[in-house]
């Protein structure tokens, strides 16, 4: 199974609705990503995330405030849905319930992104209530991405690939970036598992595998020093050998999302 929106496909299987982004065993082109191997996390860790929850407050995807009503998450989240399918929730470690809340305006999804192949997996939520609270820093430097440097993904997602156990409090976990010859040799082109694209996507975790991002985690950041440098976007299961976690290069992005966040 490959990495998907890591949201709330689990409840949907049992009614025989599968999608990108939170779908568990079956097709290898549904991926899905979580925290496998982390710890629980503080607000003050990265008090820009907030969760992207379904309207109905089930478990869905994550994502980042950018601005104090724009909130970026993968593409894949939101492909086919409506904004009255959302409700966003901030300013707290508790995936509901923190001090700011808000039903979702519009939503903005990459012209360009392609759901068979999860390149341009990003998309960028209008919210209908400001929130409260720092924003996010979008990382510029492509230099960032250096194999080896340590990064931080968190999220609500499943801890065991496969997994419904969706978490109510945030997590999260170090993982180091994965050089591009590493990334393309574990997802080469034509793979079942999915195909690397070093000028849209990143990898990061380890060979042996252990710890990763998983289901429900998707739409979520990948921090370095404080910047947002990722979206979790796939990878295939969770935690595996040789199967690292993929996500939405962000610098290649910079301009497009400044764009939506200036209307």
């Amino acid at each position: 199974m490959r990495k998907s929106v890591k949201a709330a496909l689990f409840g949907m299987i049992a009614l025989g609705l599968v999608f990108t982004g939170t779908s568990t065993a079956g097709a290898a082109s549904t991926p899905s990503p979580r925290i496998v191997g982390g710890d629980t996390a503080s607000i003050s860790d990265y008090p820009a995330i907030v969760a992207v929850n379904q309207a109905n407050g089930g478990n869905w995807c994550g994502g980042t405030l950018l601005a104090a009503n724009k909130v970026l998450t993968a593409a894949h989240c939101v492909d086919g849905k409506t904004p009255g399918f959302f409700s966003v929730n901030g300013g707290s470690a508790n995936r509901t319930g923190g001090p700011n809340s808000s039903t979702v305006k519009s939503i903005w999804m990459a012209p360009n992104y392609n759901g068979s192949t999860f390149e341009n997996d990003y998309a960028v939520l209008t919210l209908n209530t400001n929130f409260s609270g720092p924003v996010a820093t979008l990382e510029t430097n492509p230099a960032v991405y250096a194999a080896g440097t340590n990064a931080t993904v968190l999220g609500w997602g499943t801890t065991a690939s496969g997994s419904s156990n969706y978490q109510s409090k945030l997590r999260k976990v170090d993982v180091p970036i994965t050089s591009d010859s590493a990334c393309a040799s574990a997802y080469p082109q034509g793979s079942s598992k999915g195909t690397y694209y070093n000028d849209s996507m990143v990898c990061a975790g380890f060979a042996q595998g252990g710890k990763d991002s998983c289901q429900a985690d998707s739409g979520g950041p990948l921090v370095i020093n404080g910047r947002l440098v990722g979206v979790v976007s796939w990878g295939y299961g969770c935690a595996g050998k040789n199967a690292y976690g993929v996500y939405t290069r962000v610098t290649s992005y910079v301009d497009s999302i400044n764009a939506q966040l200036a209307k």
